[in-house]
Parts: structure tokens; sequence; C-alpha cells
């Protein structure tokens, strides 16, 4: 429910009066109205902008109802503190620290996390702090110890800060399973912290279970409470002094780098936020090579830099003692560092609330200015940057789907409760039935799951390393003690890349890469990592050996998952902004620095717009080629990509490739490929999709890659012990066996059927991919057939370009193209002749992405 008219102040003790007085501090109305809904017992949401007080909401109201400034001695474990990021944890501990210090309370405070120490570890086995701040996998791993269970279930209120950061991914379904079991124990209130949520009263339901009652307050306020808690934004484009009419992606990022150092150089400390890891690490060595006047007060931030090095900066960076960092997603939530005045966004955040959640990271305080600049990467981020700032405006936000019936992590849960002295199996059923993620699992689906665990299912029952657990009368216990020793060191495992640590001949580590970009590697090849130039000595035992390099560098590490699909909302005001272009009405700084390029496309073509399908067929003597624009994310985009080739191809044998970005697709062929509305309408049918869709991928091969992420969260397969931890090549090939013996012994093991089912849903967008063809079949379609690339054909182009084997180099091959559609746009040639190199001629067939 909804908080309702303001109820009359709360009543607080003196202690905190005396306090919040001391520090200028008047209490919000939505955090008295948390306070009231957990003094009366009740389990909630709370939403409110970043920096408005979330952290004084949820904590204090425990304290109040224990009395806590009055305690003689630390009690037991009061507060279970859930943190997405382990980078939160001590900066939470601060804060709550400063509450239970400015009341007096004696409340013990610890952090139980990754990268806690193996003392600090043994200490809270046997006792837990009065507030313990952990993640959902150190929670998950303290449920294996039945010490540390009897401590949880002392809890009486748990807390899930950032709760949609952890909403939409597996690790959210273990948080369910593992509070589904403290509801069950404990009578334990469960409270959620959000700043950007869209369904607020699903994603409450996700957090507390189907059936069970939440209170929901958000921070609204009128008058001089409004102005306290809204947040003002004041988001800004970095407009390039002279916009290429022919874009391409990541071409303008680093040119932009005079415009960016001016934007630091009034801050206080500016944050820096890049979408991928690869990125951070160009910015960094580009800022520290033009300002050497910074050295010592430039830093670099993303997750796979060694713990330590990452909390120096988070101190650094509290304390004033930085202009400014460049940072990954890492920073993105949840801390306060007040010294932070203005954050910029190198490339589109490709949705609205990552972009709200990255620029509240400045001004974080109730009623500051969150200063945010928008750096696009290439000319059409200038229109993805107006939309976002026109939708932040009408306070517009995506929701987030939470996944359900994730079996891998049942099982997981179900081995982990075993591991503590025996679990009953209708226990876990149960709770397992309370929660969101499992509300429809069925009795026949959770036998399956305990043949699995107990007898490693129809097809491994006779190797007794898969039998994990075993029965004792009516409960699950270990099998052996080797079960268990292994289980906890994988116990929590959710995102499963294999890393390599990178470390210094002389011990000193550095954090880790992913494996697939180390074994492109040979010694003596130079990296770029950690802001460092790095030569490659050796690989050994997951560990490589580095010394630094004197010479220039050659690679940058790419780690997976970096690029995002533009969100579905975004995309429609991208659209929106299209239109309003073709209207000439309300054109902000964006459109009108896009205005060449879009004037350029309509010359040529025309605008996508709402409602209208376009279709561009160029044809010249590099091939034919097809440009379809549904807008519908890059994934979705892909996934249809694939399904038009392969429908095409059955209507006519041909070699077909394709590419996709966020905004549309190409379809390259030797042969022309001449359009008509009947036959696109065809193409683009949602008739028949799911298995069209399937036979237009090799979803053998993908779900058995798909397979080995959850083999190793169900516990199929393991990493190894330490010092003796298996290459990802070596789980890669136990995994694929696995798949290969259960695809023929045991069709119907349901990790199979999950596997594809994760597949399509994940890696193809199925459901996006399903709503955007339904939009296109309810929209006109306006086919062209431009002379030559236009602006939203030419980066379609290009990635095709970065996947082809010529003797022409790639940039060489773009900048020829560059210099002709130039010519072209200002007259300089005949507009129907386009200057293609002749060596691109037999390239096709060694095409990424082909299809016959």
């Amino acid at each position: 429910m909804n908080a309702g008219p303001r109820a009359p102040t709360l009543r607080l003790p003196a202690a905190v009066r005396d306090w919040l007085r001391s520090i200028g501090y008047e209490p919000l109305p939505f955090q008295q109205e948390s306070w009231r809904a957990q003094l009366r017992g009740a389990s909630g949401l709370i939403h409110a902008p970043t920096g408005a007080g979330k952290t004084l909401a949820a904590m204090l109201g425990p304290l109040l109802e224990a009395g806590a400034e009055s305690a003689a001695k630390p009690p037991p474990l009061q507060v279970l503190w859930i943190t997405p990021l382990r980078a939160l944890s001590a900066d939470t501990a601060r804060q709550i620290e400063a509450l239970l210090d400015g009341i007096g309370s004696c409340w013990s405070v610890g952090i139980r996390t990754g990268d806690t120490s193996s003392s600090e570890r043994a200490r809270q086995r046997r006792r837990l702090p009065s507030v313990l701040i952990t993640t959902p996998e150190s929670l998950s791993l303290l449920l294996s110890y039945g010490e540390t269970q009897a401590q949880l279930a002392q809890a009486r209120t748990v807390i899930v800060d950032e709760w949609h950061e952890l909403l939409g991914s597996k690790r959210g379904v273990q948080l369910q399973l593992c509070l589904a079991w403290l509801r069950a124990i404990a009578s334990v209130r469960i409270w959620g912290l959000s700043a950007t949520m869209k369904d607020l009263p699903a994603a409450m339901r996700t957090l507390l279970g189907p059936d069970q009652p939440g209170t929901l307050i958000e921070a609204n306020g009128t008058g001089q409470a409004a102005a306290r808690i809204q947040r003002r934004h004041r988001i800004t484009t970095l407009l390039p002094g002279e916009l290429q009419r022919f874009p391409w992606s990541g071409h303008l990022g680093l040119q932009q780098i005079d415009g960016v150092i001016d934007a630091i150089e009034p801050a206080r400390t500016a944050l820096i936020f890049t979408n991928t890891r690869s990125q951070a690490e160009r910015w960094f060595e580009a800022l520290s090579s033009s300002r050497l006047d910074w050295l010592g007060r430039i830093a670099l931030h993303h997750g796979s830099l060694d713990p330590a090095v990452r909390r120096k900066v988070e101190i650094m960076l509290r304390d004033g003692e930085l202009k400014c960092v460049v940072a990954t997603a890492s920073l993105d939530l949840g801390v306060d560092f007040y010294p932070v005045d203005r954050v910029i966004q190198i490339g589109s955040a490709k949705g609205i609330a990552r972009l709200l959640q990255r620029a509240g990271r400045s001004g974080h305080q109730p009623g500051g200015l969150s200063d945010l600049l928008c750096v696009p990467t290439h000319g059409l981020e200038l229109i993805e940057f107006a939309a976002a700032q026109r939708a932040i405006t009408r306070g517009e936000m995506e929701a987030r789907q939470p996944p359900r019936g994730a079996l891998d992590v049942l099982v997981q849960h179900t081995v982990t409760l075993a591991l503590a002295g025996g679990v009953a199996p209708d226990t876990v059923f149960e709770q397992a039935r309370s929660t969101d993620a499992y509300a429809a699992l069925t009795p026949s689906q959770w036998q399956w799951v305990l043949d699995f665990v107990t007898r490693g299912g129809q097809a491994l029952e006779h190797y007794d390393e898969y039998q994990r657990l075993a029965w004792d009368d009516d409960r699950l216990v270990p099998a052996t003690a080797r079960v268990t020793r292994r289980h906890r060191m994988a116990v929590g495992t959710i995102s499963s890349d294999a890393h390599i640590r990178v470390q210094f001949q002389r011990g000193a580590t550095l954090g880790s890469v992913e494996e697939s970009f180390i074994a492109k590697l040979k010694p003596g090849d130079v990296f770029l990592f950690g802001g460092r130039a790095l030569e490659l000595c050796q690989v050994r035992d997951l560990v490589a050996t580095v010394k630094r390099a004197r010479r220039a560098r050659t690679l940058v590490p790419r780690w997976n998952g970096g690029r995002m699909s533009l969100s579905t909302q975004l995309a429609a005001g991208f659209l929106e902004e299209l239109a309003r272009f073709e209207r000439g009405v309300a054109r902000g700084p964006e459109l009108e620095a896009a205005a060449p390029m879009l004037d350029i496309q309509r010359r040529w073509s025309a605008l996508p717009l709402p409602g209208q399908l376009l279709v561009e067929e160029i044809r010249h003597r590099e091939g034919h080629m097809l440009y379809l624009y549904p807008f519908g994310g890059r994934q979705a985009n892909d996934a249809i990509a694939a399904l038009v080739a392969w429908r095409l191809s059955q209507r006519h044998p041909e070699t077909l490739t394709f590419t996709a970005n966020d905004y549309g697709i190409e379809l390259f062929s030797q042969r022309p490929l001449t359009m008509t509305e009947p036959l696109l309408r065809e193409l683009l049918s949602t008739q028949s999709l799911e298995p069209d869709l399937i036979a237009a991928s090799n979803l053998a091969e993908l779900a058995k890659t798909r397979f080995r992420d959850i083999a190793r969260i169900a516990g199929l397969v393991q990493q190894g012990y330490p010092g003796a931890g298996k290459s990802a090549r070596q789980v890669q090939a136990s995994s694929n066996l696995l798949y290969d013996v259960l695809a023929t012994h045991d069709k119907d093991n349901l990790l199979l059927a999950q596997a594809t089912t994760e597949v399509l849903t994940e890696t193809f967008d199925l459901p996006r991919v399903r709503s955007t063809l339904a939009r296109l079949d309810s929209e006109t379609l306006c086919l062209k057939t431009p002379a030559r690339l236009t602006p939203f054909a030419m980066p379609l182009w290009v990635d095709r370009q970065g996947a082809t084997l010529s003797s022409e180099s790639w940039e060489a091959r773009i900048q020829a193209m560059l210099g002709t559609l130039e010519a072209a746009a200002t007259g300089e040639m005949d507009p129907s002749v386009i200057a293609v190199s002749e060596r691109d001629k037999q390239t096709h067939a060694s095409q990424k992405n082909t299809r016959s």
C-alpha cells in the first residue's frame, strides 16, 4: 500500500533528537513514515531519490524498536544489510557507524563479503555483529554453516539496498530463497531500498514474496519537504566542434578529450563513467597523458582491479584527494562521495534509469544538484542523449523483469541448506514456493531436483561424484565431507566468467581479466591494464605474470557483457526526437548539432519515425545491402536479423551476412535483395517465431555455452581447489561433455531445457523480439532505394567491415567510404557513383555471422 496523508511527527528519543539537532538535520516525512511502519512490525519498500536519506530511513527504525541508544553492550545480530556490490559495503558501514555513534549506541557493525579476511570470517562464525553488511553470495555461504544459521535466525530486520540492481538477475533469485528461509525461521521484517524503479508494487511483491503484505513508501512531498527530497538534475551534452555526417560507433569519443578536460577543470571532483572496462582503461590513459599535472590525482576503478586498489581509490575519493576517477558500473550504486560535484558519462548509458543513477553520484545530498555531462562517441548518440533528458523530465523509467524458475539456483540452495546439519525436503519446497521466482514450482519439478541432488539424475546416477546429498531418515545431508568442502568453495557463484589473476613477477596483484582475453596473448605481448602498460611473461595456474612494458601497448583487455542494448523506452524516445526534428519543433542543442547528419538522411532516404518502418535497399559494386530499422535494441535486432536472413534463405538459397546494432540491421548479399511489402511482412511475421528463430541460429552450441554457466551454478562442474584451479578451457570441456551425455541419455533433463530457455529469453531477448515484430506489423512500410549509404546505414556497414578479411586495412576502407559519401553530400561528385574498393569484392565469403 502507499503511504497515506502525512501523519503526526514521530516523537523521537532525546538522544536521537540531540544528534539530529547537532548535525542540523530535520527528518523528512518519508523517513518518519518508514520509522512508524517499522515500529508496527511491517515490511515493505522505500523508494526515494539518490541522496534523500534512505539509509537513515531504513536503519533508525530497528534502533528505535530495540531502544539501542541505551543498550549496555552490543546485542547479537539485529540487522542484516544486503548490498549488491562489495564496493558499497565500506561506505554503508561508515554511515551506520556515524548514526550509532551519534545516538550513543553500542551496536557493533561488521562486513562479510568476498574481500573479508579469513580471520575475520572465523570470528564472525563464532559471533556475528549487531549489524552485518553482506552480499547475496556471502549470505548464501553463511547459510551453509549450522552455527551461523542459528545466529542469522536472531535477526529482526533485513534491509536490501539497491533492490533494483538485484531484481532482474539470478543473484536476486538467490536472495529471494535466502529471505524465504529467514522468513520461515525468524520473525524478520524485510525492507527494500531503491532510487530508480518503475513498477514499485511488483518490485515489492518480488522482494517480500507474492502472498506477503507490504508497505510501499515513496518520498513524495510538498512545499519545503518536496524541495529537500527532490533531486535537481542538470544534464547537458558535450557537443562536438564538427560532427561527421556519416557516423560510426566509437570514433568520436576520445576526439573530445579537450572538452572533457575543460569540464573537469572547475569541478572539485569528477566521476567519469564508461560502459566497459576496456573503455575506462583507454580514457584513464588518455587523461593521464594529457594532464601530467594531474598525475596522482587521477584514478581508475573497475571490478577487475584488486580489491585493495579499489578500496584505496574509494577512500581517496571520499576524502576529496582526487580530481577525477574513471570508473565503470563499479561506482554507480549507492556510494556517498560528497566531494563529487560533476559526473561525465562517456557514450550512451543505453537506459534512462542507468543514466539517472549515475547522475545521482554528484550532489549526493537531499535537494542537491546532480550535474551530468554526456559525451557522445558517435553522432547518433546525440539523439539518445536528447531522448534520455526528455524522459527524465517526464519521470519515465524502465521496468525490470525478474527471472523465474531457475532450477540451477534452486539446486545450489538445496545443497547449501543441507550442509548445515541437514534439511527436510518439504521445508525447502514450501520456502521456495513462497518466493516470486518459484511460486509456480510444481511437485514434479521439485521431485526432479531431489533426484538430481541425490542420484545425479538418469544419466549420472552411476557416478558417485554427482550424488551430493543422501537421505538420513527424512532429511537431506551431505553424502561425503568432500561434498561439503567442494560446495562451500562454489556456493553463491552466479557470475561464472573465468578470470585470470594478473600479478607482477615480484608478487603484487593488480586484479583479474577474463581468460578468453589472456588466451589470445603469448609471452612478450603488451597490454594495458590498471592504467599500466604490461608485458606478459607467463600464464600458469590461473595466474598471468607480468612486468612493466618498455614499449607501447598493443591491446586493451575486453570483458564480456560490455555491449548493452538500448532500452525499449529510450528507443521509443529516440524515434520521438526524430519526429520532432521532422516537424521542426522544439529542437534542443543535441538535435541542432545533429541537423546536418539528419538532413542528409532525410534528403537521401527518409528519417525513421514512430509508426513507420524504414527499409533501405542499396545496390553497388560491393554487393547488395538491405537495411531495416526496427529500433529493438542490439540483442533483439540481432535476433531479428538472423530470423530474416534464415527466412530469406529458405525462399531462395543464398549466402547472406547480417549485422545489427541498436537501431537497425543490415543484410548483405552478392545477389539483388528486391523487397516488396508482402515479402517484408512475411519475413517479419510473428508466426512460427520461436521454431524459426531456433532454426536460424546454432541453438545447440549456444545452449551448450549457456549450460556451462548453469552447470557451475548447479554444482555439476567445479573451478577447482586453491592452488589447483581449472582453466576456463577445462571447465568448458567438462561442461560440454556433460551436456553431450545428458542430451544423449537424459533428454528430459530440466537443466537442458533451462539452457534453451535462457538462450531464447536472454541471448535473443525473445520477449522483446516478439513485441518488436508485433509493433512492426502495425506500422506502415517506407521502402527507399538510396544511391549510397545513408547516415543510419553507415554504422552497420562499418561494423561489417570490422569482421571482413581483406588486404586493405579496416580504417582505410572506412576513410575511403567517408570521403566518397562526404563528396557526394557536398555535390563534388555524381551522386549515382559510389567508389568501393575493388579488393572488398572477394571478401563476402569470410564475413562474420554468415548464414547459408
